[in-house]
């Protein structure tokens, strides 16, 4: 098996509360791994801890095969959908992708369209951030995790906030994802999302994590 991401012994608290207790998975390359489990149960704390966002107290975690906090601050090759996705709110849609991709210079003017086409929005709509729903708001925050083609995609409830029209189109275009041979680590409330997408299923209930199928 190859793993994309490999968790070993992580454990994670803040003051009192432990919010990851000793937590050990392997996510294999080329799946969709769902990720279920109340609201506070750690799916966020380990998600954000996978991207370098927050360091575990203890354990290691690597991904493509670099150890974050050592060998990587930040894993590259990575999409990220975690809380609700921060934008220049004065903005379009397209400038803001624009200033994102500047950074890296990875996503040029013909991708950021391609990929806000393929996530629902129009990307000659001149409206600023702001005005957007918070559904409209969402396709965006994917688009983003998806405008520099990473290979693994970290999606925190990437449903939030879309009606039923806008959750079967985002359902399929992860699915494509996973035709291209992308890496989906996929968080969600709704069990019709797990059941329909992921390839295998953990469960997070008070810092545990065990495995579903």
């Amino acid at each position: 098996m190859d793993a994309i991401i490999e968790v070993q012994n992580v454990n994670k608290s803040f003051g009192e509360e432990h919010v990851l207790k000793d937590v050990s998975h392997s996510f294999e390359t080329g799946k969709i791994h769902g990720i279920v489990g109340n609201n506070g149960s750690g799916k966020t704390v380990l998600m954000k801890c996978i991207c370098g966002f927050l360091k575990p107290d203890s354990g290691t975690i690597f991904v493509n095969h670099k150890q974050v906090g050592r060998d990587t601050d930040f894993p590259e090759d990575i999409g990220i959908i975690i809380e609700t996705p921060g934008f220049l709110s004065h903005l379009s849609g397209t400038q803001n992708l624009k200033i994102l991709a500047s950074l890296q210079k990875k996503a040029n003017d013909h991708t950021i369209r391609a990929v806000l086409e393929q996530v629902g929005l129009d990307p000659n709509m001149k409206k600023p951030v702001g005005k957007y729903s918070l559904g409209m708001r969402q396709r965006l925050g994917f688009a983003q995790a998806l405008m520099e083609d990473p290979n693994l995609l970290i999606l925190d409830e990437p449903f939030n906030g879309l009606d039923k029209h806008g959750v079967v189109h985002i359902r399929n275009v992860i699915k494509g994802l996973r035709t291209e041979g992308k890496t989906v680590i996929l968080a969600s409330h709704n069990q019709v999302d797990i059941d329909e997408l992921c390839d295998t299923v953990c469960e997070m209930d008070a810092g545990i994590l065990a495995v579903v199928r």
